[in-house]
C-alpha cells in the first residue's frame, strides 16, 4: 500500500479534537503518566480506516501486533512479539511474527527502531513524517517526536558541503524522565 495522500490521510483519520489526550499530540507524554487507551484507540482506529482505504487487510495477527506494540510506548523485538503471539494461539514461528511486522512498517504503523532491533507503534499513522525517536536505555520507553528542525539543521549542513540528503533516521538513547530520577535517587 501506498502512503496515502494528506487529502486521503485527512478523510481517513478518526481523530476528535474533544477527545484527544496529551499522549496523542505531545511527544512528552510517552514519558508521562497519561491514559494511553486512548492513544493505542486512536492509533488502531485510524491504521484500520488506513487499510479500508487502501484496500488491503489488517489480519487479525497484525491486528494483534499492532495492538501489542501499542499497549506501551516502548520498543519491542520481533521475538518479544513472537512470545506473546504464540501464548495467544497465533502461532509460534518467527516468519509469523516478521510478516506481520514488515507489513506494520511497509505500512507506516509502525517504525522500525534500529539501535534496539525493536519495533514501536506509530504515533501518527497515514502522516507523512520522518520522527525523531527519543529511547530510554534504561525502559526502552521510546517518544516519537517531529523531526523538522532536526533535519532543516542537518540539510542545511549537508548542503554546505554539496550533499544531498535522501534519508535520515535519528534515534537518540538517553533516560526518560523517570529514570532519570529513579538513577539521582540515593
Amino acid at each position: 500500500m501506498a502512503r496515502m495522500s494528506d487529502a486521503d490521510s485527512a478523510s481517513a483519520s478518526v481523530s476528535d479534537p474533544e477527545s484527544d489526550c496529551r499522549g496523542c499530540a505531545d511527544p512528552a507524554a510517552a514519558f508521562a503518566a497519561h491514559d494511553h487507551r486512548h492513544c493505542a484507540g486512536d492509533v488502531l482506529a485510524r491504521a484500520e480506516a488506513l487499510v479500508a482505504a487502501g484496500g488491503v487487510r489488517l489480519t487479525p495477527v497484525r491486528r494483534r501486533v499492532l495492538e501489542i506494540l501499542l499497549e506501551e510506548h516502548r520498543a519491542l523485538g520481533a521475538y518479544d512479539v513472537l512470545k506473546r503471539l504464540a501464548a495467544e494461539g497465533f502461532g509460534n514461528q518467527p516468519p509469523v511474527a516478521y510478516r506481520a511486522l514488515d507489513f506494520l512498517a511497509e505500512n507506516g504503523f509502525v517504525h522500525r527502531i534500529r539501535r534496539l532491533n525493536a519495533f514501536a507503534a506509530c504515533m501518527h499513522p497515514g502522516e507523512d513524517h520522518a520522527p525523531v525517536f527519543l529511547i530510554c536505555r534504561n525502559c526502552n520507553a521510546v517518544a516519537e517526536m517531529p523531526a523538522a528542525p532536526v533535519r532543516a539543521a542537518l540539510g542545511a549542513a549537508a548542503a554546505d558541503l554539496g550533499f544531498a540528503v535522501e534519508r535520515t533516521t535519528v534515534e537518540a538513547m538517553g533516560l526518560c524522565p523517570a529514570c532519570c530520577k529513579s538513577e539521582a535517587a540515593p
